[in-house]
């Protein structure tokens, strides 16, 4: 899932110079962060409304990022949406985006930072374990990716500054090969990592449209 955070209310507010403004949620990832659920809305509005601003309606939409569902959705809204210049989007980067496109008469303010794609690790905890590079290599590393948890890249092993398993960049984090070596040397499979990797090829994450 994509992982996103709140910003500051503050931020959201210096962008704001309208009278009355639309919100516009997600009910898949947002949501789940609680970020861009019915109560992030609904705080949201009362902190607008304190604010003199008027926010004329709300929907979460399922979810922001599909274009031709948003389009069914919003169509129930366009009295709302008529005369409103700004729209406030509590969704992922994607999500902002698809509204952007729908709306190209209106001005579309993101309430959201968009941290990772990531994974669910306890409540309001996530962690990140994907790049979307669109060259996947986790098959050589028994599920683990050094490109996205190693803050290096390091593709041929550790850099020589961890300890004791950690990353010398944040030591709160495993280091990667560290898992990789455990995992492999388990399953006796260290001999793989002698096969040296050329350098990676990031021209799969250019990609920006695909037919599948």
């Amino acid at each position: 899932m994509i992982i996103t955070k709140s910003k500051n209310i503050n931020n959201i507010i210096n962008q704001i110079n309208q009278e009355s403004v639309f919100i516009i949620g997600c009910s898949e990832c947002a949501t789940i962060c609680k970020t861009g659920g019915e109560n992030e809305i609904s705080k949201l509005e009362k902190l607008l409304t304190k604010q003199g601003i008027n926010v004329i309606g709300s929907v979460i939409l399922e979810p922001a990022c599909h274009k031709l569902n948003d389009k069914r959705i919003l169509n129930k809204y366009k009295k709302e949406l008529k005369d409103i210049k700004q729209i406030i989007t509590l969704s992922c980067g994607n999500g902002a985006q698809t509204i952007s496109e729908i709306f190209e008469d209106k001005e579309v303010i993101s309430g959201t930072d968009t941290i990772f794609l990531g994974q669910i690790k306890h409540i309001n905890e996530f962690e990140k374990k994907c790049n979307l590079c669109g060259n996947c290599i986790i098959d050589k590393y028994d599920g683990l990716c050094p490109i996205t948890r190693c803050p290096k890249n390091m593709l041929n092993g550790p850099c020589g500054g961890s300890i004791e398993g950690k990353c010398e960049i944040d030591n709160n984090m495993d280091c990667i090969w560290h898992l990789i070596y455990k995992k492999l040397k388990k399953k006796n499979r260290l001999k793989e990592l002698r096969e040296i990797n050329e350098p990676f090829d990031w021209s799969n994450s250019k990609t920006w449209r695909i037919k599948i």
